[in-house]
Order: C-alpha cells, then structure tokens, then sequence
C-alpha cells in the first residue's frame, strides 16, 4: 500500500491529500489507517518514532468517522503540550477543509480560557486539548463527554513524563458511555501499560520498527571533551557548518539560559527555551528559529516536548539525558520525512557507560568523532565569509563612494586586495581554535564507586528524596547534585541510591553553603526536593516507604505542572 488510495479512505479526503503534497504513506499510516477505519469500535496502539506521521494515522480515520451533521463533541485528542496541541488541530483541520460542518477547537494552558469558552460554544465536533485545560473545561461544565466516542492520546509516553496521569485517569472516567480509545506512542513504558489494562479493551497494537528507521537515517554521534571546553565545541561546530541547524538539549533551565545567554555575547543568533520563559517568549522564539533567521535552539527537554521542526540537521545533547526513552525523543527530532540527521552527543570522559548503555539498549552504534580545530576550522569559516562577502547585495548609495576610495586602492591588484581582505578576517578568529579539545573515555573508577569502609571521613553525609523511582543511575545522580550545588562532582561521593532517595556525602571544605541551594527547589513536575544532614550508614535494600506527596515518573527535568504547585515561593530545576 504505497499510496492513499489503498487505505480505505473516502473520494474527497484523497484530493485533500494529494492537493497538500500527501504521496506516499508512511509505515505507521499503512498499519494504522485501514485497520481503525474497518474496526472502528476497537480500541487500538500504535507505537512509533517521533515524526513518522502518527498524526494523520489517527486524524485522517477521526475526520471519517466522526459526523459532522451531528452537534456534540464525538472526538477527544490529548496532547502532551500546547505546541503539538496547536500543530496537531492545524493538520487536522487541514485534512478536514473539504467535510462541511466539521470544526476542531484546540485548548491548553496558559492562555485565557473565556476565549477557549467562548470557542466551544459553537458546535465542535473534534476537541484537541493539553489534559490539564481539558479538566478544568469538564469541571466547568463547558466540555461534555457523554457523546464522545472516540479518545486519543497522542505521545502518551510524554504526557506520562509530563506528570499528567492523574489528569488522564480523571478524563478517561469521566467518560460515562462507550467509547474507544486510540493510544500512539515513540515507546510503551510500564505506567503507559497500567492505562491499557485499566481502560483498553485487547487493543489491536502495531508497531514500526523504530531501530531500523533510526539506524538508517539518524547518524548518531559522541565527542568527549571536559565540561568547561563544551561551550567552545559547540561554537566550532556552528562555525564549521553554517548551513547547521540544530536544537541542542540541556538537562536545567538554568544551564540552557546560561549558555544562551554565553553564545548571544559571542555573537551567535541562538534562542533559549525553558519553563521560565512567558508564553510569548517562548513563541517568539519558536517564530524565529522556525523562519530559520538562528542557527540553535537551546532547550529543556520538557520545552521542547511537542516541537515540531523542519529540517534540523543536527540534534544537539549538552548532557545525555536521565532516561534512555529521553535519547529517543531528542534524537527524534532530526530525519524526519525521508532526510538524514545527526546526533551529536558531549560527552563527559566518565560518562563512556551511559553511550554503552544507550547502544545496548536502542540497538545502535555511536561513532566517535573529533571537535574541529586548527586550519579546518580556518578554511571553513574563511569559505563561509567569502561566500557573504560575495552574496552581499550591493546598495544604490555604494556608487557614490566608490571614486571615492578607488585611488586608495589603484595599486593593489585583485591578489593583494583579497589577502588583505583574508588577512584582517583571520585576525578576527578565536586565537584557541587551535587548541585540543578532544579527551579520551576515562577507565577509571569514580569516587562515588568506593565501598563503605573506603569513605573519607573528611566528607559530610546527606539524604535526599530522589531516587531509582526517578530514572537516575549514580552517573546522573551525581550530575544533578553537582549541578544544583555547583560543587565540582570529584567532591560527590560515596552515593547510594535507593527507590525513593538516595544518601551520598560532600566534602567538607566543600559545604558552606551547600545546603541552601536546596531550599525551595522543586522539579519542573512540581515535586518539592529535601535534602538532611545523615549521619548514620544508610541502608542498602533499595526499600524505604513512599512519600505521599511523590507521583509516578519523577526525575530531575520531569513534567512541568504548574498548577499543581499549591502557595509558596519554590524555585523550578
């Protein structure tokens, strides 16, 4: 089933398609389409990567299958943010311009909700909404559910990342009569299991092999270099390939407007995205990397969820991220729609285990590349400069200056005057381009790896309420700790995770202050942290009880839910 026209869809969707550009399904369309279309009352599971058309495999059957003479809501589409909310109803209701009478209406957080009130009280068929502006719609009467048919929860693994199961859970069993759920997917972690078996009846699942299609046209890479040489990496790697365009992902909010911020000083057009920019502003660079006027986009993973992009030559990872589903997602960004991409990790010399363990577990291969430097990085950013200079359009008003200043230059020929020109352009270059910032894996054990009766007694002991619940190994634990404190990782020892916390020791000619960095600090999910003094040895079970105010999928960089956050002043990881 190469085309369309195969899938079972209607005269007047397939000019739709075929008017827009649509040729050729992709392998998630050509499972999912006919299937839903011909069993229309089973609920059904795609899995597949981000950017393989899951939108149109559940938009083109929804836009059949709901009725468009009828006036109530017959469909519900949860999105994970208000970006892939907005870019999910925008295609469907492309698909949709040809079926009279069928309206789609998008709502989600951080706008005005009477505009959104106002625009549900015309009859709309088709509701695409982020889950948490969805129940309160419900709470306030505004949205009924006792018609709908049709439930789809689009990049499920996401929502669940963001914290929003609770909200999901709610929705779902506010749906008083029978109705079908469609659940699409990048991966089916154990939480997203617990929703099929409580609210899926034998789903008919598909799945694309999302190895095969990453192997084949994402390139996935890793330089090593030490933490303080990774801003300069990646200038090089922006001056080396001017046509780059690329998101790179960061594990903080303060880390990503950090180096944006460094980058902005040095000249380059980049953007930050994270969760403590206004809407606006994160808009407004969302407009401008999109129009392609910035060569990088600096984000956090959960600002970027529901970004959907063209044409990204590279993704970008400062830091790898905490969950090995997180790599899939990041990576995701880049070969979409048939085209090549890469994923360029910086790596840390005593990070060599996580690429081991993202290889072993996506079933890929990184290959080790250098940072560029020294006369390549020269003759690059020479050829790029040349190429301005010679694609300069030339103003009405140069002629006037031209008499000018031409005597000053009758006694250069064309060759002296370039290399004078060549000249003045090299001195302007970084005098370290020259400089070595490639490092080696290292083999050595981390002082975190030494046994208890190895301790330094030198070092301070603390708990914290973090753990193995949340994704972290020692590697990213320590990250995290080090990150918040700014206390150098070689200082972090002795960690040992359990479920829900960990225990670990600083130095303590490292600990003035240490402490209150902690104070107030809450996870973009909500979840407050807690950090005390310990001062006996901790106990290595791996048990201890769950604390009440802990959600499934807590890490540091989780789900930002906002509304969640009660009173109080707290500072957002």
């Amino acid at each position: 089933m190469n085309n369309f026209s195969a899938l079972g869809l209607s005269e007047q969707l397939l000019k739709v398609l075929q008017e827009n550009g649509f040729e050729h399904p992709t392998p998630i369309q050509q499972k999912s389409i006919p299937y839903i279309l011909q069993n229309d009352r089973n609920d059904f599971i795609g899995l597949a990567q981000t950017g393989t058309g899951k939108t149109a495999a559940f938009g083109l059957p929804l836009i059949e299958l709901v009725d468009s003479t009828k006036d109530h809501t017959q469909a519900l589409v949860l999105s994970p943010t208000r970006e892939l909310g907005q870019q999910t109803a925008k295609q469907l209701s492309l698909f949709s311009k040809a079926v009279k009478g069928l309206n789609i209406e998008v709502v989600y957080g951080g706008a005005a909700i009477q505009n959104q009130i106002k625009a549900l009280k015309q009859p709309t068929q088709i509701i695409v909404a982020t889950p948490g502006r969805l129940l309160d719609l419900i709470r306030r009467r505004v949205v009924e559910l006792n018609e709908v048919k049709y439930m789809v929860l689009d990049e499920a693994d996401e929502m669940l990342n963001m914290g929003f199961k609770e909200e999901i859970d709610d929705i779902l069993s506010n749906i008083k009569g029978e109705f079908n759920t469609w659940l699409f997917s990048a991966t089916m972690p154990k939480p997203i299991r617990k929703i099929v078996q409580k609210y899926m009846q034998d789903p008919f699942e598909v799945s694309i092999d999302a190895q095969q299609k990453t192997n084949k046209d994402i390139a996935h890479q890793y330089i090593v270099t030490k933490t303080k040489d990774k801003l300069t990496a990646v200038r090089r790697f922006l001056d080396i390939d001017p046509d780059l365009r690329a998101i790179m992902f960061c594990r903080t909010k303060r880390e990503t407007q950090e180096i944006a911020d460094q980058l902005t000083d040095l000249s380059y057009d980049v953007e930050a995205l994270h969760g403590d920019l206004s809407q606006a502003q994160r808009d407004a660079a969302m407009r401008r990397f999109k129009s392609k006027d910035m060569q990088l986009l600096i984000a956090t993973d959960v600002a970027a969820r529901g970004i959907d992009v063209n044409n990204l030559t590279h993704v970008f990872h400062h830091k790898l991220p905490d969950q090995i589903e997180g790599y899939t997602h990041r990576s995701g960004r880049t070969a979409r729609a048939g085209k090549k991409g890469i994923s360029l990790a910086f790596v840390h010399p005593e990070e060599g285990r996580r690429i081991k363990e993202i290889e072993q577990s996506l079933k890929l291969t990184f290959e080790k590349v250098e940072i560029p430097g020294g006369d390549n990085l020269k003759k690059a950013r020479i050829t790029h400069w040349a190429k301005q200079l010679k694609d300069i359009e030339v103003a009405k008003s140069a002629a006037e200056f031209h008499s000018f200043i031409e005597d000053q230059f009758f006694d250069l020929s064309k060759e002296e005057l370039l290399l004078k020109l060549v000249s003045k352009e090299l001195k302007s270059l970084d005098q370290n381009n020259d400089s070595n910032l490639n490092a080696e894996l290292s083999s050595k054990r981390r002082s975190s790896d030494k046994s208890f009766g190895e301790r330094d007694q030198k070092n301070q002991r603390y708990v914290i309420n973090v753990g193995k619940e949340d994704g972290l190994n020692k590697s990213i634990f320590i990250d995290f700790i080090a990150d918040v404190s700014r206390v150098n990782s070689k200082h972090i020892s002795d960690v040992a995770l359990q479920d829900n916390r960990a225990f670990f020791s600083v130095s303590k000619d490292q600990i003035n202050g240490f402490a209150k960095k902690f104070d107030g600090l809450e996870l973009e999910n909500g979840h407050s942290i807690q950090l005390k003094e310990e001062h006996s040895k901790p106990q290595h079970n791996g048990g201890g009880d769950r604390r009440r105010n802990r959600r499934d999928n807590r890490r540091p960089g989780g789900g930002h839910r906002s509304s969640r956050n009660g009173g109080g002043k707290r500072r957002r990881y």
